[in-house]
């Protein structure tokens, strides 16, 4: 199959389809990365018996996480100790976050960053991240909801793992796209 033979619009050109081959690839190979590290980082914290050096039990009991709920609003506040480690969940809302207090390094699909209070932005659905906490660290976020508890808020906003699709198109046609210029 020749290149002339894939049919594209002005609006979406061959560019466009190599770079979103080229995302979609990279936010693959960003999962797995995750994956390997999350699991490399349970294991070390296994075999070096960090149950008892974990924040709650270092004097972060009062205020670590806080929860607040306000007019379809759910709101969670961390406090997060400097040197840890940290891997988020993935949310399945776009929502903001703020930056209140400290100085933490942040590796996503986009690469790494290195954030410092004040700061605000946008976490955007099928986010993941993993942060290093440079100087203790406050991070609130926001989620639009009505639930009223942690279960239903985490059941709404949290997606379990990246199996979940998060984009407004049927991928399997784009899985078969991608084999088809694959295949050129």
């Amino acid at each position: 199959m020749a290149l002339t033979q894939l049919k594209t619009t002005e609006n979406f050109t061959y560019t466009d389809v190599c770079e979103f081959i080229e995302q979609k690839e990279n936010k693959l190979n960003f999962q797995n990365k995750v994956k390997q590290f999350e699991k490399a980082l349970a294991e070390y914290s296994t075999e070096i018996n960090q149950d008892k050096d974990l924040p709650a039990y270092q004097g972060y009991e009062e205020g670590y996480v806080k929860h607040s709920f306000a007019d379809g609003q759910y709101i969670r506040a961390i406090t997060m100790p400097e040197g840890m480690v940290i891997a988020t969940k993935i949310h399945n809302q776009n929502h903001p976050f703020f930056v209140m207090k400290g100085k933490c390094s942040v590796y996503s699909e986009k690469g790494m960053e290195t954030i410092k209070a004040p700061y605000h932005g946008i976490t955007d659905s099928g986010t993941k991240r993993l942060l290093y906490i440079h100087e203790e660290c406050v991070w609130v976020t926001v989620h639009c909801t009505d639930k009223l508890t942690l279960a239903e808020v985490e059941e709404e906003c949290i997606a379990k793992d990246f199996e979940k699709e998060f984009l407004p198109v049927d991928t399997k046609q784009i899985d078969t796209l991608i084999d088809q210029i694959r295949n050129i």
